[in-house]
């Protein structure tokens, strides 16, 4: 494969053979991911049905909160009477559904802005929107071209798009945060405290960041963190923030103790628990043994001889398997893990058996709509072990693999 000219007149590296079958089959992937979308909305499947009113997918949450702030009642996002008038206003008429807003106030800043669109405008706005921010994460870690094609062909973004959910935006999150750890110490801080908009995913950077020395990074994570807090309380009122903390026992009774939000589509060991009709006290316990267990490793390894590659494909999924609250859509954030890893293959070279678990790991994720079973929380300890194999062996020295 002949070179891409670059700016200077000096052609890119061909990429390795490897790195092109993993983008000629992200182009495929991504092809067929986008006939599905366009096959669901020309049979009335998505976006709009053949009454000719909107769907009320889960995009509905958002837009409706927005609605809220607009009006000047953004602590009603946290009152489901009134989310759930707003929802209905924002697809026209009565779906007999409600998906509550379970986020800080400090998410409102986000949504607000789409609000000001006609509802199903504003989902294509903000999948435009926070779709780029994620690839361009998972293209920072694994290069450009490799990394657009793993991003685009991840199996979650279908079903990410489907409900106009917000995991594009955790996953870019994750993602930056890790690809500018080393570099950009303070960008990396500035992500992590943006990542606050959905905390439980970030209950172990700081066990990472503590083993690792990175007190830059803590620093301006706490002060961003603490910079939005204080801004939302400013704009939208105290209120929305106590709101908020009397919201929480609430959706954690919603989701776990009733299954109201369909306890099948947890993802996390809890939810596993509970599908198998296990106790919730049991859950909540095994969920609390399975994070201290993911804490105690993450340390070691951020501490360790490992190279940064594994560090980080580690903590992404750790991530993921600390959370308790864990849906389908929350899946673009398997990516980041993964990219380190696929870095580290086209690098070095991958292990025997490597190759096809990561496969397989997608492939449980590309599954889930379709079975009905919690296949995510499989998925991510697929890639956890992947990154741990690597952690165990002596290859993996503190170096940087690759040029990205």
């Amino acid at each position: 494969m002949s070179g891409v000219a670059i700016p200077g007149g000096v052609p890119a590296p061909p990429l390795s053979p490897a790195a092109a079958r993993l983008e000629a089959i992200g182009l495929m992937l991504s092809l067929a991911g986008l006939v599905f979308l366009a096959a669901a909305a020309v049979q009335g499947a998505w976006l709009i049905g053949s009454d000719g009113r909107p769907y009320a997918i889960d995009f509905v949450n958002l837009y409706a909160a927005g609605r809220l702030v607009l009006e000047g009642r953004a602590a009603d996002a946290y009152d489901w009477a009134a989310h759930g008038q707003a929802e209905a206003a924002a697809v026209g008429y009565d779906f007999g559904g409600y998906y509550n807003w379970p986020y800080p106030p400090t998410f409102l800043f986000a949504v607000a802005p789409f609000a000001l669109l006609p509802f199903v405008p504003a989902l294509f706005a903000w999948i435009a929107v926070t779709l780029p921010l994620y690839v361009v994460a998972i293209a920072s870690i694994l290069g450009r071209r490799p990394g657009l094609a793993l991003a685009c062909a991840f199996p979650a973004v279908p079903w990410t798009i489907s409900v106009g959910q917000n995991g594009f935006l955790t996953a870019a999150l994750v993602g930056g945060t890790l690809a500018a750890w080393r570099r950009y110490p303070v960008l990396a801080g500035v992500l992590l405290g943006g990542l606050t908009y959905k905390p439980h995913f970030g209950i172990l950077f700081p066990v990472a960041l503590i083993a690792a020395g990175r007190w830059r990074t803590i620093a301006a994570a706490a002060v961003t963190a603490l910079l939005l807090a204080v801004a939302a309380g400013a704009a939208f009122g105290l209120e929305s923030w106590a709101a908020f903390v009397r919201s929480v026992a609430t959706t954690g009774d919603l989701v776990f103790a009733e299954g109201r939000a369909g306890i099948a589509k947890q993802h996390s060991l809890l939810g596993l628990v509970r599908w198998l009709g296990g106790p919730l006290a049991l859950g909540w316990t095994l969920q609390g043994l399975l994070i201290a267990a993911a804490a105690v490793w993450i340390a070691r390894l951020w501490r360790g001889p490992a190279c940064f590659e594994v560090k980080a494909a580690g903590l992404g999924a750790a991530v993921l398997l600390a959370t308790p609250y864990l849906y389908i859509y929350d899946f673009p954030v398997l990516a980041v893990p993964m990219a380190f890893l696929i870095r580290l293959g086209l690098a070095d070279g991958f292990r025997r058996g490597e190759a096809a678990a990561l496969t397989l790991a997608a492939v449980l994720v590309f599954l889930f709509p379709f079975v009905a079973v919690p296949t995510g929380l499989f998925a991510t300890l697929i890639v956890a072990l992947v990154a741990a194999r690597r952690a165990a062996t002596p290859e993996s020295a503190d170096q940087p693999a690759g040029g990205h």
